[in-house]
């Protein structure tokens, strides 16, 4: 692997705009609030012949701890890791919580979640192997704990964080996906858990299936990418919360897993309680045939997913 040298807050305002995030909910890049210059730099590894890039936040906690749980942030498709980072606010996640954050980037601003989206499905970029390396580099070279990773992700992310859990050989505890579903074959699914984020009204990936905006055609629902799991995991009847809009349906699962359904009534693709979407996101998305919805805020979907991952960190062997 090879780092590059910390980019300066003052240079990072000024990183080139992108022009869409087609499936997930845009803002426009600029300084990662709270982040130090010296906790943030960027790297790249060359996996598959190919140069791979992504921008790791190492809060002051985490550096100092023997191992640290390390949290996977995938962008949307259309954007980029450091469009994520300033987006959703996990960098303030990992100074309160003392986990590792990595954002990479996909090829060509995709992720190969299987049957989308983008250059990358369609040239078949290996991004489990890019994913699972990066991994697999961030324990050697900044004590990431192999047996505490987890991989969260927004509409074509949530897709890869689905294929990780699939088919990465690597130890993973648990997935956040967001306004996504599974989209990949997964034939022998690893038990693990699971919380997924989805907003009911969501017109890009419908939480119902069916055909969405886009690439997004003919995908299964979330309920049934989450019995994949349910079924892997061997768990329970679920029980139900409802404080409207918010519903939250969980199971408790062998070996301390546990899977885990929030919806969001009205929500449409977004993030909740991430930034808003800039109007030149919002004008270019209707050109290509998505919607970029505002963030619900009903819902904190950061702070929510890393009191998840906080839970199973606790419980993972040491």
């Amino acid at each position: 692997m090879r780092y590059t040298s910390p980019v300066p807050a003052a240079h990072r305002r000024f990183v080139r705009p992108f022009a869409l995030l087609a499936c997930a909910a845009l803002t426009a890049l600029a300084t990662p609030i709270g982040a130090a210059d010296d906790e943030s730099r960027s790297g790249s590894l060359m996996v598959g012949g190919v140069t791979r890039t992504f921008h790791l936040y190492a809060p002051q906690a985490a550096a100092a701890a023997a191992t640290a749980p390390l949290v996977v942030v995938l962008h949307g498709g259309y954007g980029d890791g450091l469009q994520a980072e300033r987006s959703y606010h996990w960098d303030q996640a990992a100074q309160r919580g003392g986990f590792l954050v990595v954002y990479p980037d996909g090829n060509n601003r995709a992720w190969n979640g299987g049957t989308c989206c983008g250059a990358p499905q369609r040239e078949n970029i290996d991004d489990v192997a890019f994913l699972s390396e990066l991994v697999r580099t961030l324990v050697r070279s900044d004590h990431a704990d192999p047996r505490r990773v987890f991989i969260t992700g927004i509409s074509n992310g949530a897709f890869m964080a689905y294929r990780m859990a699939c088919e990465a050989t690597i130890s993973i505890a648990a997935i956040g996906p967001v306004a996504g579903t599974l989209v990949a074959p997964c034939p022998h699914p690893k038990p693990m858990s699971v919380l997924a984020i989805h907003g009911l009204a969501d017109r890009n990936v419908p939480f119902a299936g069916g055909n969405g905006s886009g690439e997004v055609r003919d995908v299964q629902s979330v309920t049934a990418s989450l019995r994949v799991w349910t079924a892997a995991d061997r768990c329970e009847p679920p029980s139900e919360t409802r404080a409207q809009p918010v519903t939250t349906r969980s199971w408790k699962c062998a070996n301390g897993r546990t899977i885990r359904l929030i919806t969001v009534d009205g929500a449409g693709h977004q993030w909740p309680g991430g930034e808003p979407p800039s109007a030149v996101a919002q004008g270019l998305a209707g050109l290509f045939g998505f919607h970029l919805d505002p963030p619900s805020s009903a819902l904190d979907a950061t702070a929510t997913l890393a009191a998840f991952f906080a839970e199973r960190s606790a419980s993972a062997p040491r």
